[in-house]
């Protein structure tokens, strides 16, 4: 089960992935050890080693964050992952669009979609 979600965001704002590998990310100068989770409000720690760990807990504040976000990229690592159905129905109830794919990929999506100004939040699990 994933430890709880940190206080407070690394940058209380949203911006490009400079890098990922070797167990974290850098961005905006900062450099991350770890998962990432990229919302509306800012880049915040994500207590998410693995992709089974991924579940409505882990998802809460994307979840909280729901009216901002018109899709959320889950990159699970390198290894490919589905969305358990109950996950799918509840982004489907809140209205959020869900794509999962391998952490690699989400970074760059992510960063394309965010550059074009679009209202995209991402779940990032580092890779070595």
């Amino acid at each position: 089960m994933p430890a709880l979600a940190a206080t407070a965001p690394h940058l209380p704002r949203l911006v490009p992935i400079d890098s990922f590998g070797k167990g974290g990310f850098r961005f905006a100068g900062i450099s991350h050890r770890g998962s990432l989770l990229c919302l509306p409000s800012g880049i915040w720690a994500w207590p998410v080693a693995r992709a089974a760990d991924i579940d409505e807990a882990a998802l809460t504040q994307a979840f909280d964050a729901a009216a901002d976000i018109g899709l959320l990229l889950i990159g699970t690592g390198q290894t490919p992952w589905h969305l358990p159905a109950p996950l799918q129905m509840r982004f489907h109830t809140l209205k959020i669009s869900v794509e999962v794919m391998r952490t690699g990929t989400a970074v760059s999506t992510y960063n394309i979609l965010l550059g074009e100004g679009r209202r995209v939040a991402s779940a990032l699990i580092a890779v070595d």
